[in-house]
């Protein structure tokens, strides 16, 4: 079958620093510093970590997600299951570019802003947790359609597309948020710590041992 045009496209410029839009990258990074530096400081005054845990255990399950979705490309040689062509000041992985990592950096802390304090409130019937993060997702799937209706995200399978959505849910993007609010109530900080580095030695450890499988067909 060979590459799609989609995949050229960001393969052609993987890692290459737009010289036209670059410079709004810094003020992303400074803007995603800042909302860290805002829930620290409120972490040290409470003693209450978890929104800062939240966010970071979001960002490490996308990592994750967009590792695999780098070696479906790797593995078929035509296409990864979303591919983000161009319209980017950097693209990392042939699916990740720069803005998508700030987006999911501070995702799981705006997230934790709508959860009710008391975790046993019943929304629509449902755990309000459970009803967060069926709400999120559907959301975020719905701009995923958006974006991909105006060729910035571009999906080449059957089974991951707008009239096929399931996949895109569950793997997408549902199990960010279910992480996201699952160590955020975690009662203990070292248990939430534990689940951070297991998530991220899972992350760094998929980039070790696929790392020289991918690097030579240029997707890191």
């Amino acid at each position: 079958m060979g590459r799609t045009d989609a995949s050229r496209d960001a393969l052609s410029i993987l890692r290459q620093l737009n010289p036209e839009t670059g410079w709004y990258v810094v003020t992303l990074l400074v803007i995603v510093l800042y909302i860290y530096g805002v829930e620290i400081k409120k972490a040290r005054e409470t003693n209450n970590w978890s929104t800062v845990f939240a966010g970071l255990t979001l960002l490490g399950l996308d990592l994750i997600n967009e590792i695999w979705n780098g070696l479906v490309f790797v593995f078929t040689d035509t296409s990864a299951f979303w591919t983000t062509p161009g319209a980017s000041a950097y693209v990392i992985l042939i699916g990740w570019n720069i803005e998508i990592a700030f987006m999911f950096s501070i995702a799981g802390i705006v997230f934790t802003k709508f959860l009710p304090e008391d975790k046993h409130k019943k929304m629509f019937g449902l755990p309000n947790r459970w009803a967060m993060a069926i709400g999120f997702t559907i959301f975020s799937v719905f701009v995923e359609i958006l974006l991909n209706m105006g060729g910035y995200l571009v999906w080449h399978y059957v089974f991951w597309n707008w009239y096929n959505p399931i996949l895109i849910f569950l793997i997408g993007y549902f199990h960010f948020f279910v992480g996201a609010f699952y160590v955020y109530d975690l009662p203990e900080r070292k248990d939430k710590i534990k689940i951070v580095l297991i998530i991220y030695a899972i992350g760094i450890g998929l980039l070790c041992i696929f790392g020289p499988l991918l690097m030579p067909l240029g997707i890191f």
